[in-house]
Formats: structure tokens, sequence, C-alpha cells
């Protein structure tokens, strides 16, 4: 590999498949292209199964290229069938606006939004397909598409394979993929489109696309979805999504679930989630043999990215003071409770579900018998235990699940 930006896209595995990786790699040499990635707009935040693909924008930017964010207000009010069992909650397009605004916060902290060459573009495709006269667009675009094509790719396949019910809304979702990476080539001159492998198909669809309509080369390349070594989905723990919004994960938080990162996956994380060079992960990992400081490192740098420095920095401490010296450290993520609550008495499992420590009060109560749960430091052994005033000191109380997880319980 040549091309600066592909050899490193290559080297921290960023590469599943691409359309034309050689013509790829030849324009990259010569100028400047821009590409883009769409991200689904269903929740207020996106989860870190989606960092893979907002890392690769920010390598873009390093190579001077500039990356288009799409936002897609358009397609999320049709959902993409891509990976899923069932049809998704249809949003309205209040929603979707909400959590588009509340998305683009987590782009702006990442990219580099300073430099006016590499800066990202945000375009949201409710712009052009909610104006899209029906007729036309059938005439224009979909007689470019067989039927016999679209049930082979996999989005439709396994559904059908599975005898799930795919609706014909979400059937046309490959066609509106298809057309947003159109619209991007004819009015951003964008060249290339990037998304997971399972997103493939519906890239394809596009370049094929751009090739019928006004016989212009186009190209697609795909990541590779990410699995942890345990087989388990990246971006969900027993506790829930891996949220990249502050608001609704702590980086304290953020920062424990990559310090917890199973040993095998550990320099393919780093590869991934971090900006160290990969010839000096390879010169790190020759060096430094115990694990536990390079989950450290991983943990630092993730964090860096995405909360900045001194959030790192502030989460190892809290860390550090937790485990190490067993002592409380007010950096701790915070449940707070009112007083008049507390006076009546906490049922500490309703605690446990209403905070998403656990997802259900059974599992709470598994965990408590099973000795999971300690307050102050002190295992709880009975499951109706309830936290009265006299378990706070200075109106603290320190709750704990296993050895990794740690809240404080704050009086307000």
């Amino acid at each position: 590999m040549k091309n600066n930006f592909l050899q490193e896209m290559e080297e921290r595995g960023y590469i599943n498949q691409c359309t034309d990786l050689e013509k790829l790699g030849e324009i990259c040499d010569k100028k400047s292209i821009s590409g883009y990635i769409g991200f689904d707009c269903t929740a207020s935040s996106l989860h870190v199964g989606s960092l893979l693909q907002i890392m690769i924008l920010k390598l873009m930017q390093k190579h001077g290229h500039k990356p288009i964010v799409l936002l897609g207000g358009g397609t999320t009010l049709i959902g993409d069938p891509s990976g899923k069992d069932s049809t998704r909650k249809i949003l309205n397009q209040s929603e979707i606006k909400k959590n588009i605004k509340s998305i683009k916060k987590v782009f702006n902290k990442i990219l580099n939004t300073s430099d006016k060459k590499v800066a990202p573009i945000f375009v949201n495709n409710a712009d052009w397909l909610t104006k899209l006269n029906y007729i036309q667009f059938l005439r224009d675009t979909g007689s470019h598409f067989t039927i016999n094509k679209m049930l082979t790719f996999d989005s439709v396949k396994l559904r059908l394979e599975r005898e799930q019910s795919l609706s014909y809304m979400e059937f046309n979702y490959m066609i509106l993929q298809a057309y947003d990476f159109y619209q991007l080539f004819k009015n951003n001159n964008c060249v290339l489109q990037i998304g997971g492998s399972d997103q493939w198909g519906n890239i394809v669809n596009g370049v094929d696309l751009i090739r019928r309509k006004i016989q212009k080369d186009a190209y697609g390349l795909t990541s590779p979805l990410i699995t942890l070594a345990s087989g388990a989905k990246m971006g969900k723990t027993e506790t829930g999504a891996i949220w990249l919004n502050e608001e609704k994960f702590s980086p304290y938080d953020y920062w424990q679930f990559w310090r917890n990162t199973d040993d095998r996956d550990v320099k393919r994380f780093l590869n991934f989630f971090t900006e160290i060079e990969p010839k000096e992960l390879d010169s790190i990992f020759k060096e430094e043999k115990n694990i536990n400081n390079l989950k450290i490192l991983l943990a630092n740098e993730a964090t860096k990215i995405l909360h900045g420095k001194l959030a790192s920095q502030k989460a190892e401490q809290t860390a550090k003071k937790t485990f190490e010296t067993g002592d409380i450290s007010l950096d701790l993520p915070e449940i707070k409770v009112k007083l008049s609550e507390v006076k009546k008495g906490i049922n500490l499992i309703d605690l446990i579900a209403k905070n998403k420590i656990l997802q259900s009060k059974s599992e709470a109560r598994r965990a408590i018998s099973n000795k999971g749960f300690k307050i102050n430091d002190n295992f709880v052994i009975d499951e109706k235990k309830i936290i009265l005033l006299k378990d706070f000191k200075n109106n603290i109380v320190k709750l704990s699940y296993g050895k990794k997880k740690h809240y404080l319980i704050r009086i307000i």
C-alpha cells in the first residue's frame, strides 16, 4: 500500500473490503478527497460501537482529507434493517432533530473543527429525502435497482431466511442510502463512502447508482464489525450501552470500560481507538509485559480523545484511589437522593434497578445473593436491605458492585 492514508488504515486494521483499493489509493495520492460516513439518529447519543467509524473520520483529517458526517434525519424515519431482527421504533421528526443536536456534540469533541481544510461537513439527509417526489424518484432512481439483486443483500436475505417480517418501508432503505451517496457526490464532490461491513451491500448500491446515473467513478470501503474476544458485541455490557455523550455515561465509567478490556483485545483496541502510531505500539508491546499497564494506557488514551486529557487523568486518579488504597474518592459516579427519601428508607434493589446498575430487580437479587454488592465496603447479605440515614457518613454512602463498579450515593 503506497498511499499513506490507506496504509495506516490497513496497519490499524480498519479495512475490511473496498470496491477498488488501488484506484482509491491513486486518487488519494493526487489530491485531498471527501468521504462520508452515515450515522443513525435513533437515540440522543451514539455508543462505543460507532467509535471506530469516528476514528476513521479522524484519520482522514490527519492525512489531509475532508470528512462528511451524514446524520440520517431522513433515513432514521425509515430505519436501517441491517443487522436487525425486527423493525426499529419509528421516531417523529421532532425527536430526531433533538437526537441530531445531541449527537453532534461528540463529533465536535473528537474531530478537528478548527482547520478549514479538513473541518467536517455536517449534512442531514432529511434535507433532500423529505422533499422527494415519489413517482419521479421511482422513475429516476428506482429504475436502476432490481428486486433480484436487492434480495441477495444480507440485510434483506437474513431477515427472510429467519422468517422475520421485513416491511416495504425498510426494504426501501438501501435505495435511499444509495441516493444519499449520489447526492453527496453531485453536490459535495464526495467520492468515498465508508461504513461497517454490514453496510457493504448498501455502499455498493451507491457506487453503482453514481456510475449508472452520471457515468462517474465512486468508491466504497468497509471496516470490520468489532466483536470482543469473548464473542460479545462491541458497545454492550450487562449494564447497558457504553454511550459517548457524557451526560449518559460518565468519563470515569468510560475510562473503566477501557480499563476492563479483555487481555486478548488490548493490542487491537490500542490500534483502533487511540492515536498512538502503529509502529510505536509494536515497540511498546515489546517493552511492556504488564498487561494491566497496557490497559491503563488504552483507557487513558481513549478517554483523552473523547473527554480530554484532564478528564482522563482524573479518572485514572479516581480509580487508583478507589482500588489501590480503598479510599472513597469524591470523583466516583454519583447517585443523588433526597433527604426525604433517605428518612423513609431506600430499598437497595429499587435503587439498583432505577439507576441501571443492573438491568432488572431479579438480576439485582441474584447479585446480592452471590455477594456481588457492598455498602461502605461491607457485603450486603440481605436482598431486602434498606439504606437508612445511619448508613451515610458526611451525606455519602459508597455502593460497590463487584470489584470494578463503585458509586457514591449522595444526599442532596
